[in-house]
């Protein structure tokens, strides 16, 4: 029986994705916040500000049961600034950490709810709603903002390597 816990092996590759999605935030052009490809599509600065309060979402399921979706969500105003924006993700991240870091393999584990009203949506292991509505949810929302910034002919930041973009990924003849 290994000694590692259920909260390093589910979050092991947690530092891999803070960090691609903190360069691809980074990147979002703070002039550029009030732009939107599609009518129905949300502008940059509110795709960025859902990116920076999904950690938000990761803190909360960690320290309830369960959750309504009638009850309030952050705000998804577009940031005054890129700076703004980044300590909102920082900040989200930091206490994300500090709560997981508190975590039994046993909290990680138990049932964690998620309804709208009375209307039951799933019941899941908390681990499971950790990965799902966090880590892939922001995985998804990291996809959008690669074309948003395509684009807007921004250069796109690697991820999980170097970009088309990455001068470190352009191979040498």
């Amino acid at each position: 029986m290994s000694d590692t816990s259920f909260r390093d092996l589910a979050f092991s590759d947690l530092d891999l994705e803070l960090a691609g999605t903190r360069r691809l935030l980074e990147a979002a052009p703070q002039a550029h916040f009030g732009w939107r490809p599609h009518e129905k599509s949300w502008t940059l600065g509110q795709l960025t500000a859902h990116i920076a309060n999904l950690f938000w979402w990761g803190t909360m399921t960690l320290t309830q049961d369960e959750f309504d979706m009638g009850a309030p969500m952050p705000p998804n105003d577009p940031p005054e600034s890129t700076e703004a924006l980044l300590a909102t993700f920082d900040r989200n991240v930091a206490a994300f950490r500090a709560t997981l870091e508190q975590q039994t393999d046993a909290d990680l584990d138990k049932p964690w709810t998620l309804r709208s009203g009375k209307h039951h949506i799933s019941t899941d292991p908390t681990h499971m709603v950790l990965r799902r509505f966090t880590l892939s949810h922001i995985a998804h929302h990291r996809g959008q903002l690669s074309v948003y910034l395509r684009l807007l002919d921004v250069p796109v930041p690697g991820v999980y390597g170097p970009s088309g973009d990455d001068r470190r990924g352009a191979r040498s003849e």
